[in-house]
């Protein structure tokens, strides 16, 4: 039952807010009593926590699930991209924004979290496309990491609207992909734009 209730709450939290969602809120929708959601969480930050760190995993699978795919370094980003509006589709509300503004402790915990997976793809994947011939090979890959984490993460955090910010990292990720392709990694660029925009 706890499974249920944190995969409900997430699902609600991303669709409707991390504010606005109350217990009864979720107790509601799952046909169950409050007293049975706080039988598991004594209060809603703790439910906040769990479903946060349960949106992480999913957001781990999801970049495996692309990388797994073997598309080249390009085409992967852009499947990322892909798979995370299908995810956050529902959201009004940018998240990451949502979680800053009105539980500011639960983001700072999430936030390392999202540091180390982050580096660690942007880091893999500027790697890979060096080997094929799509970004520069005399790419400073630790600063382009960091450039291109603060850029999407700038997005994020000051972006209230989901479906700006996503509009946003559209133009985040050509402008990163810009910055480091080879003239072949440009020609790949171009036909992702047409293909995902």
């Amino acid at each position: 039952m706890k499974e249920k209730i944190i995969s409900k709450a997430g699902e609600m939290f991303l669709k409707l807010g991390f504010k606005s969602i109350t217990m009864d809120d979720i107790a509601g929708e799952m046909c169950i009593s409050k007293k049975t959601i706080y039988k598991y969480f004594c209060n809603k930050e703790i439910l906040i926590e769990e479903s946060v760190h349960l949106i992480h995993t999913k957001v781990h699978e999801l970049i495996n699930d692309a990388i797994s795919k073997n598309y080249n370094a390009i085409e992967e980003n852009f499947e990322i991209r892909r798979m995370f509006g299908e995810m956050f589709k529902s959201s009004e509300s940018s998240p990451i924004y949502q979680l800053k503004k009105h539980y500011p402790e639960i983001y700072r915990n999430a936030l390392k979290f999202q540091i180390e997976e982050c580096e660690f793809c942007f880091r893999q994947n500027i790697e890979k496309g060096i080997a094929q011939n799509l970004y520069r090979k005399e790419l400073d890959i630790e600063a382009y990491v960091k450039f291109y984490y603060y850029l999407i993460f700038n997005i994020n955090e000051n972006t209230q609207s989901e479906r700006e910010a996503y509009q946003l990292e559209l133009k985040a990720l050509e402008y990163h992909t810009r910055a480091m392709s080879t003239p072949e990694g440009i020609i790949e660029l171009e036909k992702n734009l047409l293909k995902y925009n």
